[in-house]
């Protein structure tokens, strides 16, 4: 069992910039993917940004957050942390970490994952 502690996220002006940290309580193996999904209001979840780790894969990434979000994991921690940049309003959202526990074939796919996190709330105002 993982458990998922998410840090970080608040108001912010758009333009602005934002760090999500996520710190899991057991073990991540080679293979397994984290990533952030978010949900807003009258939205599906969806994908942020995901890696798959151990295995060299670029990170993926939705294409609305592409050149302006940043996943990374730091492999001596486990922790997984989102840098956002140049923040929009449409970014408004529930930010989840989330791990999937076993091999993940399909990164973007929420239903990969079997571990999330609480969630919290990134708030971006025009």
């Amino acid at each position: 069992q993982v458990q998922l502690v998410e840090s970080g996220g608040g108001s912010v002006q758009a333009g602005g910039s934002l760090r999500l940290s996520c710190a899991p309580s057991g073990s991540i193996y080679a293979g397994t993917c984290m990533g952030w999904f978010r949900r807003a209001p009258g939205n599906e979840r969806e994908g942020v940004g995901v890696i798959r780790i151990g295995h060299g894969d670029s990170p993926y990434y939705a294409d609305s957050v592409k050149g302006r979000f940043t996943v990374s994991h730091d492999n001596a921690k486990d922790t997984l942390t989102l840098q956002m940049a140049s923040l929009k309003p449409e970014d408004t959202a529930i930010y989840y970490c989330a791990a999937s526990g076993r091999y993940c074939r399909t990164p973007m796919d929420s239903s990969a994952y079997n571990y999330w996190g609480q969630g919290t709330q990134v708030t971006v105002s025009s």
